[in-house]
């Protein structure tokens, strides 16, 4: 790895703001998981997620400084290599004996210590191939087949891969921070309809081709016609918002918590946030996230090169609109798609990755302080 040079103190602040966040998460994991370890543990570690997820906090911190103190640049000459092993990763997951499966999903890898989930690797890596790629054919961004076409294929190949795990909220995610990128580098709008319509296409085709997602998406429509079905879980998240009001039952006396509402520590933590804390403390959260937002985009703004301005919307675009379907899906504006709230669910690959993420918007601050010094 390539080291900078010259130390330079980067834009600390948009850091402070992700331990900030998730230190909050900490607070929230302890309420919402004290039924759900109560029950697996048997009362002998009722702290068991808490820990863990702390564990992976100083994990993430000290991925995010090394990362910081990294040239972001480098990660641009060894961008392929990233992709190969990113899609080796994707691969593996169904392997036996090193592919874990749960519930029907091939999503994690079995290390020994701790278990990885490839498809949260792919959200920094494919961006990173995406960005350094792009660059690259800055001067044949409007000609189709010089971008569009290549950047299609690309993203079904990653797209396949996490299908057949399958990972559709981080594949969600996934592909429209690609978008994001692929408009920042310079994309002319047509080519935007022409995509749309294609993915249109593709996620038409996609959900009639099950039976299971059509209902899923008649649920997301009327979520109120079947509450002990496949309604149940935006019905109890309903509630759980429902009973927050504007100051909340009070911090460890959420209710749906008490398996009412399925994951409340992982997916449907937002909802337990707004049961516990009302919409008034929990509307700071999003406005934590806007903040958080901000400091991105300034970073990107900044940036000294194509590369570095796109690898920074690309990272704080991914960060934002998974932030933004979990909450939207808890509130009903989305359907369900079971990604994480950043910085605050329950997950330790989530979390650490999100603080690589990090780590690479403080090397690309740095690098800009160091130019303007």
């Amino acid at each position: 790895m390539k080291y900078l040079k010259k130390r330079v103190r980067p834009d600390y602040k948009i850091a402070l703001m992700a331990i900030g966040i998730s230190l909050f998460g900490l607070v929230m994991i302890t309420s919402a998981s004290a039924v759900v370890a109560y029950e697996n543990f048997k009362g002998t570690n009722d702290y068991y997620y808490l820990w863990h997820q702390a564990i992976a906090l100083i994990i993430g911190v000290v991925a995010m400084i090394a990362f910081s103190n990294l040239d972001y640049r480098y990660f641009k000459k060894i961008s392929l290599h990233l992709l190969i092993g990113t899609i080796i990763l994707l691969i593996m997951v169904f392997l036996p004996g090193i592919g874990s499966e749960a519930k029907g999903a091939h999503r994690w890898l079995n290390l020994g210590l701790f278990p990885l989930q490839p498809s949260e690797v792919a959200k920094v890596t494919f961006l990173i191939y995406l960005c350094a790629w792009l660059e690259s054919r800055r001067e044949h961004i409007e000609r189709m087949e010089r971008s569009l076409i290549p950047f299609l294929i690309m993203l079904g190949v990653i797209a396949g891969l996490i299908i057949m795990q399958p990972d559709l909220g981080t594949l969600t995610v996934i592909i429209l921070s690609s978008i994001a990128v692929f408009f920042a580098a310079g994309a002319p709008i047509w080519q935007f309809g022409s995509l749309a319509a294609i993915l249109g296409g593709v996620f038409a085709v996609f959900v009639i081709s099950s039976p299971y997602r059509i209902k899923r998406l008649l649920t997301f429509v009327n979520p109120s016609s079947e509450t002990l079905g496949r309604s149940y879980h935006i019905n109890q998240a309903f509630i759980a918002v429902g009973q927050g009001g504007l100051w909340g039952l009070g911090f460890g006396n959420s209710i749906q918590k008490m398996r009412y509402l399925p994951e409340p520590h992982t997916d449907s933590i937002f909802a337990i946030i707004c049961e516990e804390l009302g919409f008034l403390r929990s509307s700071v959260v999003i406005l934590a996230y806007l903040y958080f937002f901000y400091l991105g985009v300034k970073i990107s703004r900044q940036a000294t090169d194509i590369f570095g301005r796109l690898l920074a919307i690309g990272i704080i675009s991914s960060i934002m609109i998974q932030a933004f379907i979990n909450i939207a899906a808890m509130i009903g504006l989305v359907p369900l798609t079971g990604v994480t709230l950043p910085f605050i669910s329950y997950g330790g690959s989530s979390l650490v990755i999100s603080f690589i993420q990090v780590g690479i918007l403080l090397s690309i601050s740095r690098q800009n302080n160091a130019i303007v010094e």
